[in-house]
């Protein structure tokens, strides 16, 4: 792969106007501000990111938590442009560009999840693999039941970002093809997943699009495995941006809730550093007497050194990660007291937060709602006579293609609806349907 044919302006839907244009903006730029003022980002403000939606304590949502990724990618992108620039050898004039490129894509990169965070996804996956629709299997090809038994919000996010719904233009969000292709973590089908991760980066439906987003950006197929692609470059960087967000910032927002102490956070964050520099932060932080304000301090700070860090590692495997033979999340290859320290971080969040009865209580809920609603709404499409089901299609926008002629497409339709709504709205919509509750006349 080159720089020159991976960061490229054209619009995905659009090619036929592609044209320079003279503008303050650039089209990466442009690509960030469509996606703020698009209705699913802000429906991202009422999604579960892993804690409960906020009460009296603020934490994170999906929202908060894409907004600080992509501050953190753009930071990374900028450090990366500088670090190559320095070697003097790259042609492309968009190399500035990659940190606007790389927060575009963190700004999009969690779009396609459903409500109620992972639970949601494994609702959606087991209804499919292990309920009432097996006799579906035989009105699809092998593709197609791949891709609903083991639903993928990365894959979904593709197909938000680049499918016709009814009555939108072609190209979707017509973003450009790098920033769609920096979104793509697993450039694979889910037929070619592994078994035991599942992950996936498209589905069957958008197979062909992806494939052009490749062949115009030079993205090869993996010399390891030609059913797969390799990577476009800076979906490391959209990557570690996630990875250090979003551990970093659990570990905060657990302090909030007190499923953490003061000591335990300032602990955690303190590992990242030598003495030197922990004695430096140490001192800086007892400026401020307020808790909050010292925890803040010390993730911002072990931010800033994963940025660097993780820049420095892709930059000294640029020609690794550009010739296809680079595979490890950059966050995995920064030095070990990081390592060390991250690594301990995960462990404490994995056992006092996304253990904790208050995540388990959302997952249990959106499980059962996302359940609920595929029941009705499945059976709806497809069986579009019955009386029932006629009133509760008349609840599905128009833009979603319940009158698909295949089966597949009735069913995407249906998930397409369900993963953009709110958490707020599947549970409002779950009251609705079971008869819990009624509207007041």
């Amino acid at each position: 792969m080159n720089w020159n044919q991976l960061l490229s302006t054209k619009r995905f839907g659009q090619e036929a106007y592609h044209a320079k244009r003279d503008d303050d903006r650039s089209e990466f730029q442009r690509d960030y501000d469509r996606l703020i003022f698009s209705a699913p980002f802000r429906r991202l403000q009422n999604k579960t990111q892993v804690f409960p939606l906020p009460g009296s304590v603020f934490v994170h949502n999906r929202l908060t938590h894409s907004l600080e990724v992509a501050c953190v990618g753009r930071s990374l992108g900028v450090s990366v442009a500088h670090k190559l620039k320095l070697k003097k050898h790259i042609e492309s004039p968009y190399l500035e560009e990659i940190g606007s490129i790389v927060s575009a894509a963190c700004l999009a990169h969690d779009l396609g999840n459903p409500p109620f965070g992972h639970s949601g996804e494994k609702a959606i996956a087991t209804y499919f693999s292990e309920g009432n629709c097996q006799h579906l299997k035989a009105e699809m090809t092998d593709e197609e039941w791949k891709d609903i038994t083991c639903f993928e919000g990365n894959a979904n996010t593709l197909r938000l970002l680049t499918h016709k719904f009814n009555g939108r233009r072609p190209g979707g969000f017509v973003l450009t093809y790098s920033t769609l292709a920096s979104i793509v973590k697993y450039p694979y089908a889910s037929i070619h997943s592994d078994e035991k991760k599942q992950k996936f980066g498209f589905f069957d439906s958008e197979k062909t699009d992806f494939e052009k987003i490749a062949s115009e950006l030079g993205i090869p197929r993996s010399p390891q495995n030609p059913n797969r692609y390799v990577r476009h470059p800076l979906v490391y960087l959209v990557e570690a941006a996630d990875d250090i967000c979003y551990q970093i910032m659990d570990i905060e927002d657990a302090h909030k809730l007190r499923i953490l102490t003061s000591d335990e956070t300032k602990e955690l964050f303190l590992n990242f550093f030598d003495d030197s520099r922990k004695a430096r932060r140490q001192e800086t932080m007892l400026m401020v007497t307020d808790v909050n304000e010292q925890i803040a301090y010390l993730r911002s700070s072990v931010i800033g050194q994963l940025i660097e860090e993780c820049s420095t590692v892709f930059a000294e495997n640029e020609e690794a990660i550009l010739n296809g033979n680079f595979t490890s999340p950059l966050i995995k290859k920064i030095p070990e007291l990081s390592a060390q320290a991250y690594e301990t971080c995960s462990k404490k969040a994995f056992a006092k937060i996304y253990r904790s009865q208050e995540v388990l209580d959302v997952e249990l809920a959106g499980y059962k709602i996302i359940l609920t609603l595929l029941e009705h709404l499945v059976t709806a499409v497809l069986s579009p006579e019955k009386a029932y089901s006629e009133q509760l299609l008349m609840r599905i926008p128009e833009q979603y293609e319940t009158n698909s002629p295949s089966v597949y497409g009735k069913i995407m339709a249906v998930l397409d609806y369900i993963s953009g709504m709110t958490d707020v709205y599947a549970l409002d919509l779950y009251r609705k349907i079971t008869g819990m509750n009624i509207p007041t006349l």
